[in-house]
């Protein structure tokens, strides 16, 4: 038997919304990159990109458990020599907690071109509102209960 290929007109693209209000950071990152992935699909594969659009909003009332809030760090590189920075989630979070979840939900993808192509489809926002009410998405909920 051969391997199956999703041809590039057989893949259809649907629009999730998801909230992230009380969802720990973590729990929300594996759902939202088998959404953008298309794990959930029957016709999926991993050499294409079978996904769906995933739209966050309310990014700054994600959860962290336990004490990560304060210790853990999230690190970035400007490319010059010594050029580390680290900042403390609650900063993070504080400050642009659009990163927090791009950053997370990143970290789950395939680092190659593929990866960055699902990457693409992810768009997270701050607050309730976004501006993708024309693609009609629909709500995904979670299975655990709020923290």
């Amino acid at each position: 038997m051969r391997t199956f290929t999703p041809k590039a007109g057989e893949i259809t693209r649907d629009w999730v919304v998801i909230d992230a209000t009380d969802i720990v950071l973590g729990r929300l990152a594996t759902h939202a990159a088998a959404i953008l992935r298309g794990k959930h699909k029957a016709i999926f594969a991993p050499h294409v990109d079978t996904g769906d659009f995933v739209i966050v909003v309310n990014a700054d009332k994600v959860a962290l458990t336990g004490a990560k809030l304060e210790q853990k760090k999230a690190y970035r590189h400007s490319g010059y020599p010594g050029g580390l920075r680290a900042t403390t989630y609650a900063e993070l979070l504080e400050k642009h907690p659009t990163r927090a979840v791009e950053k997370a939900i990143r970290g789950m993808l395939p680092k190659n071109s593929l990866g960055r192509d699902q990457l693409k489809k992810l768009k997270v926002y701050a607050g309730p509102e976004h501006p993708h009410a024309a693609q009609q998405p629909k709500p995904y909920t979670f299975d655990q209960v709020a923290q």
